[in-house]
């Protein structure tokens, strides 16, 4: 009923935008344009787009890393709400669904100037929702963060200071490794608990680019040099030694998760990792280490590298 609705809610939309050239092919905003080339082909999106839905956890950090909160969002969960990392200001942003299952009929009745999405989780739904405003979608997610975030800057006018943006956490990346000495030296470890697995992850994961950005080193298990895929990789409980490194940092995502971490963590193989013995592990933040895919995620990653990593680079 509802996706009935929401149809029927992008139709009404779409008649309205098309009576002053909206659609992915125009603006509903009123001013000068520009042509945006993105994964679905290309989108005419206002200069300066005053209310903006965003479809995915890496474009709330885009608007938040340029200083811009959307009038409605996605999120992942919708008992976890907006990603608490980003700031009160974010709480307030209407949910118009989940990043599996947008709810067209709410994204319309926002009438938004600019919908930001992705390729890879929305695109079934493309052509409703350029019917509503003109829709930009990234081709991929993750290991492409940071050209989707400057594709996301080109579309909300702000081509330059995302350039900015992207650069200054590139330079802050090198000097929080610099500080640590020779980085590449330190295996830093990053797993994840989910509902149902483990996950090791690996140097094409968002906090796995940011490692490498700050040159540290991984150890040899989450290189993942067998897997095509290399953004993570399953691990069972009984091969839990592979988490091993000179520092671990664990995230969970969601309640369930969270409980297998604690039996996990609680249980004798844990318990023997060099890591663990030496207290060097600590909880990662999953919003930021996992779903924030932006600049402002990843600067909040540097600053939990920096003030973890710090003690092992004086021994």
């Amino acid at each position: 009923m509802r996706l009935v609705k929401g149809l029927a809610a992008a139709a009404v939309a779409a008649m309205a935008l098309s009576a002053c050239g909206g659609g992915s092919g125009g603006s509903s905003a009123s001013g000068a344009t520009h042509v945006v080339k993105h994964g679905m082909g290309e989108a005419k999106v206002s200069d300066a787009p005053k209310k903006i839905v965003v479809l995915d956890t890496d474009k709330l950090d885009t608007l938040a890393t340029l200083g811009l909160t959307p009038v409605g969002a996605t999120v992942p969960d919708q008992k976890a709400g907006m990603p608490k990392y980003l700031g009160p200001g974010f709480a307030k942003v209407k949910s118009v669904g989940t990043t599996q299952q947008p709810d067209v009929e709410a994204i319309a009745a926002l009438k938004p100037d600019l919908i930001l999405g992705s390729k890879f989780r929305m695109e079934k739904y493309y052509s409703q929702l350029s019917k509503i405003a003109p829709t930009v979608f990234t081709a991929q997610v993750g290991i492409t963060w940071k050209q989707n975030f400057l594709l996301d800057a080109e579309a909300v006018g702000r081509k330059a200071e995302g350039e900015q943006k992207l650069k200054a956490y590139e330079d802050r990346a090198r000097k929080v490794g610099a500080s640590l000495g020779d980085p590449s030296k330190l295996k830093i470890s990053v797993i994840r608990f989910m509902p149902d697995e483990i996950r090791q992850y690996g140097p094409d994961s968002f906090s796995g680019i940011v490692l490498h950005d700050a040159g540290l080193g991984r150890p040899d298990a989450q290189l993942l040099k067998d897997k095509s895929d290399k953004r993570f990789a399953p691990l069972s409980p009984e091969r839990i030694d592979q988490a091993d490194g000179d520092f671990v940092f664990v995230a969970a995502y969601g309640a369930k998760a969270a409980t297998e971490q604690a039996k996990v963590t609680a249980g004798p193989l844990w318990q023997r990792l060099s890591a663990v013995k030496a207290g060097h592990t600590k909880p990662a933040d999953d919003e930021i280490w996992m779903t924030g895919i932006g600049p402002t995620a990843a600067n909040k990653l540097l600053d939990d590298l920096q003030s973890n990593l710090a003690p092992l680079a004086k021994k």
